[in-house]
């Protein structure tokens, strides 16, 4: 029998989520040692879609936002940004969702006001708008945040990954787990519902024991390949990743830097690893390179300012893989 064509894609990667206008504490005034907060933008598939384009990858987003001056500036952002912004739909009953990040000797602290946001009434019926820009993309992105922010959005995102493997388009899942936003009960079934839709899952080592309660590296990447993810990328923070093909793994090293603000660090893992992988790089090769661009992202205040552009990326990279393997 003759193989099936190759498809043909226009995108490397889409994300799916909720994008938001972000207010950073970036000092404190002199005058009264009151923090002061820098206006940004965040969310975390828009971080990874944002990080992706800058390492050169073609990216579309999928999401709503209102109508506001707010959404105005995130269709900005993401212009500037070579982010195709085709398929993001505008919702004039329902406001672009804001947060809030404080800093403190226990890190970084996030205040939400999402509730009812444009992004949280995402409905499956959405999908008539965006299946055609899934089905031409290599990879689509979403994560826990994506499910959590309401039940339609979790159906919405559901919906889009079962059509993603339909159409032969791989689907990438973090579990940026939130339990501000729904009960770990709900969280645990939800996640492990989407691990088992997905190609690449890249978990936190501090998730996944909240959600299965393993702390080992090497339990978490067993649990995840035995609830359906062909390939894992666990994320150990300044400790690097451990990633895993199902055959073997390999323990990526971080990078010592002096980290500022860890806001969307793992997200721009994220970004880069697809970008890389989309790219033709192998897993290790494309973990390596994630690894040095979550480095430098930790480096500024925000989460998409500090996002690196490939060439800084490339500086920093000490050999095109890293890490043995075992």
């Amino acid at each position: 029998m003759k193989p099936p064509a190759l498809t043909p894609y226009s995108l490397d990667i889409v994300t799916l989520g909720e994008a938001m206008v972000e207010f950073n504490q970036s000092s404190h005034s002199k005058a009264n040692d009151a923090p002061l907060y820098a206006q940004g933008f965040g969310g975390d598939t828009s971080n990874a879609a944002i990080a992706a384009a800058r390492s050169g990858a073609r990216v579309a987003y999928l999401t709503r936002v209102g109508t506001d001056r707010w959404g105005d500036h995130l269709m900005d952002l993401w212009q500037r940004e070579n982010v195709n912004t085709t398929s993001v739909l505008r919702d004039a009953q329902a406001p672009t969702g804001m947060y809030v990040v404080s800093h403190d000797a226990q890190g970084h602290h996030f205040s939400y006001a999402r509730a009812g946001s444009a992004a949280s009434r995402m409905q499956p019926q959405d999908l008539a708008h965006w299946q055609d820009t899934i089905a031409s993309s290599q990879w689509l992105q979403l994560s826990g945040i994506s499910l959590a922010i309401s039940t339609s959005a979790c159906d919405t995102a559901f919906a889009a990954m079962a059509h993603a493997r339909n159409v032969g388009t791989r689907v990438a899942f973090d579990s940026n787990l939130r339990l501000s936003l729904w009960p770990l009960a709900r969280a645990q079934a939800c996640i492990r519902y989407a691990v088992s839709l997905c190609d690449l899952f890249l978990p936190s080592l501090e998730d996944m024991t909240a959600l299965t309660g393993l702390t080992q590296a090497a339990d978490i990447i067993a649990w995840s390949h035995t609830h359906g993810a062909a390939r894992v990328v666990l994320k150990l923070g300044g400790d690097g990743a451990l990633a895993s093909d199902g055959h073997h793994q390999r323990q990526m090293p971080g990078h010592a830097v002096q980290a500022v603000d860890a806001t969307g660090a793992g997200d721009c893992f994220a970004g880069n690893l697809l970008a890389r992988l989309s790219a033709g790089d192998d897993l290790w090769a494309a973990t390596a390179y994630a690894n040095a661009a979550a480095a430098l992202s930790v480096q500024g205040f925000g989460a998409v300012g500090p996002l690196p552009e490939r060439d800084a990326v490339l500086n920093v990279l000490n050999a095109p893989s890293e890490g043995t393997p075992t």
